[in-house]
């Protein structure tokens, strides 16, 4: 059975580069009829942030991406959380001592800092690898019963991985194919240390061989660290997962990952939820707080990177299931777009029901002390809502459908209340007070009979009285607004417009 993983740390928010990451292995484990677990991979406790844990979970949650094992909700190869899975590691580093494929290394910090200065004064970058390890302070060099008497005495160390002198190590990458690295470019990476913590490269091994994970779906920043894992799987004798590094998130211009210092400065969020950081105090916007709905998120992500190899760009999360391919994933960055994540939600805003707009209308009707008919609600949700791409502009688009302007664009009276407009606006109101209030008989007795049979300007009249009823020429059609809004409402504001504005064009 295909079994996947999302293992992020909990040192703050979750980068929407992450959920990608996640989607991606969900969409993956899905279509094959897998398993998708959720580990928490805190081996690195000085970066341990408090509450990154849950926001991880409530984000992916929102998203809809669900998980059949993890820390949240158990299963079968718990735990799910790396230090609690702690006393199980130490066995793994002493079996790689033992075998010959790890090291103690004591070498203290400063000798290290001292040793990258004497290749640095000799313009050379200095790495702990093959080449070196001999000259270092380890237990290659010192032999295993000094290393051991330093052990018992208490003296810091760290495991390192041993690796092979000037052998050629091959990925093969689902999305990249064949990728050949020699060891000689490669450091023993440390991977257990004195306080009893493993690092990522160890624990991550241990704990997707002992979770039984078939593939690694995981950032292409992983790609540099794979030679060292296909080997550590090598070293233990056990078969390797298979791997797929998936492209970066590009920020929208210029080079380079895509930051939260890019969105602050053009204005959008890297991160699914608001984030409130619990050191600095910090609050970092995020998609769901911005108004973005959950599915536009997701299809925006599955398509940065990836498509269907058609045309088709709405896919709800059924149709990404059935066409995602793990091989079709693009090797190159995909660049952020911006206006793209607001057209897929402006998008999936329209699938919503008149119902589920008018909710999000009622609580800021609710937070302005204005009550209103659902009924009259929900109508005005469905006339407006193609014009929304937040939940948040539903205010600033529909107000005048429930509160009467009192103020009136300058730039609109000025290029369309002409002379005589208040007599023209005046006629409006007798023709509402004397013709049946219906959508056919107005339409032929305002512009039919009154407009065009006295040949006036329709543009000019019609904008008139959109800036009258509306107090600026936006809105929609003329007289569904008349009929909404009622007789008496739609003729007090073309009064008080006429006694406002006046003739001011003559003056």
């Amino acid at each position: 059975m295909v079994r996947v993983r999302f293992a992020p740390s909990p040192t703050g928010p979750l980068h929407i580069g992450g959920v990608r990451t996640a989607l991606y292995n969900y969409l993956f484990a899905r279509q094959n009829g897998g398993k998708m677990i959720l580990r928490i991979e805190d081996t690195d406790q000085t970066r341990f942030v408090p509450g990154a844990e849950q926001y991880i979970i409530e984000a992916l949650d929102w998203l809809g991406i669900e998980f059949d094992e993890g820390v949240h909700i158990g299963g079968p190869y718990g735990p799910y959380r790396q230090s609690d899975r702690k006393p199980m590691y130490r066995q793994y580093a002493d079996q790689l001592i033992r075998d010959g494929w790890a090291y103690y290394a004591f070498d203290k910090p400063e000798a290290l800092d001292a040793k990258r200065k004497e290749y640095e004064a000799q313009k050379k970058t200095f790495q702990y690898d093959c080449t070196t390890r001999g000259t270092m302070d380890n237990s290659l060099s010192l032999g295993m019963e000094e290393a051991q008497r330093r052990i018992d005495a208490g003296e810091p160390y760290v495991v390192r991985f041993m690796f092979p002198d000037d052998i050629n190590i091959t990925v093969h990458d689902l999305i990249r194919g064949d990728v050949t690295m020699n060891s000689r470019l490669l450091d023993d990476k440390v991977l257990f240390k004195s306080d009893g913590m493993p690092t990522y490269h160890l624990a991550n091994i241990v704990d997707d061989h002992t979770m039984e994970i078939t593939h690694v779906i995981r950032g292409e920043e992983w790609l540099p660290s794979a030679p060292l894992h296909v080997m550590l799987y090598k070293a233990f004798g056990w078969q390797a997962p298979q791997f797929a590094h998936l492209p970066l998130l590009l920020k929208p211009e210029g080079n380079g990952k895509l930051s939260k210092r890019d969105g602050d400065r053009l204005g959008f969020p890297v991160f699914p939820l608001e984030w409130h950081d619990p050191k600095s105090g910090e609050v970092s916007s995020g998609y769901r707080e911005q108004g973005y709905l959950p599915q536009a998120v997701v299809n925006m992500l599955a398509l940065m990177g990836w498509n269907p190899g058609t045309e088709q760009e709405l896919m709800s999360m059924d149709e990404l299931i059935k066409l995602f391919n793990i091989e079709h994933v693009s090797k190159n960055g995909a660049r952020f777009n911006l206006e793209k994540a607001k057209w897929f939600n402006h998008e999936y805003f329209q699938t919503l029901s008149d119902e589920q707009v008018a909710a999000y209308l009622e609580k800021q009707l609710g937070e302005r002390g204005i009550s209103a008919d659902h009924d009259y609600v929900v109508k005005v949700a469905g006339l407006m809502k193609e014009r929304i791409t937040f939940p948040s502009e539903l205010w600033d688009t529909c107000s005048y459908f429930f509160v009467a302007p009192t103020e009136y664009d300058p730039a609109a009276i000025k290029k369309r209340w002409k002379a005589g407009m208040t007599t023209h606006m005046a006629k409006v109101i007798e023709i509402l007070n004397t013709v049946s209030f219906e959508y056919d008989a107005l339409h032929q007795a305002i512009l039919e009979d009154y407009i065009k049979g006295n040949g006036l300007n329709m543009g000019s009249v019609m904008n008139s009285l959109r800036l009258a009823v509306v107090g600026k020429t936006v809105g929609p059609d003329m007289l569904t607004l008349v009929m909404m809004l009622g007789k008496e409402e739609t003729a007090r504001r073309v009064q008080r417009a006429i006694d406002t504005i006046g003739e001011v064009s003559e003056q």
